[in-house]
């Protein structure tokens, strides 16, 4: 019981996501040509608040999690850039703070962005913009890229 109760304090004070997940996780990042061919090898450049990397498509970079969205191109000479937004979601780590009641471990892993989780495969389709969201995520599958929503003018 007192190994119970000790467990829980230290999940409380240094965040269940910060022990659970590693700052950055794997992305997958493909490319199709609007016909559904994939296209090895574009140049791609994956930015959020933490900075900006480049991989080549096809392949699985190491991404920075965060809270933040970020923000994909990939680019080659044959085809029109192929953009995107992966939307970030709250992974396991952050709701292991909420109920084991680590508030101080939640605003941590908050500010940290290791309790958050990007997709971890995507398909972006050249001449296209598409959002990803993590919460559409089905494992061992790409997940689907919608359009993005119309944004409303202001009055």
């Amino acid at each position: 019981m007192k190994r119970l109760i000790a467990l829980a304090a230290s999940a409380s004070l240094f965040g269940c996501a910060s022990v659970m997940n590693d700052s950055t996780h794997p992305m997958k990042v493909e490319t199709l040509t609007p016909e559904g061919k994939v296209v090895a090898g574009a140049e791609c450049k994956l930015s959020n608040d933490y900075g900006a990397i480049s991989v080549k498509s096809g392949e699985t970079a190491q991404v920075r999690r965060s809270s933040k969205d970020m923000d994909i191109t990939c680019t080659t000479q044959e085809q029109p850039d192929a953009q995107a937004r992966a939307i970030s979601r709250a992974n396991a780590g952050m709701f292991g703070n909420i109920i084991l009641g680590g508030g101080i471990g939640a605003i941590i892993d908050h500010n940290k962005g290791t309790a958050y989780t990007y997709p971890t495969w995507i398909q972006l389709i050249f001449g296209q913009s598409l959002v990803f969201d993590r919460g559409d995520e089905k494992e061992g599958a790409p997940v689907s890229g919608k359009k993005p929503e119309p944004v409303a003018a202001a009055k």
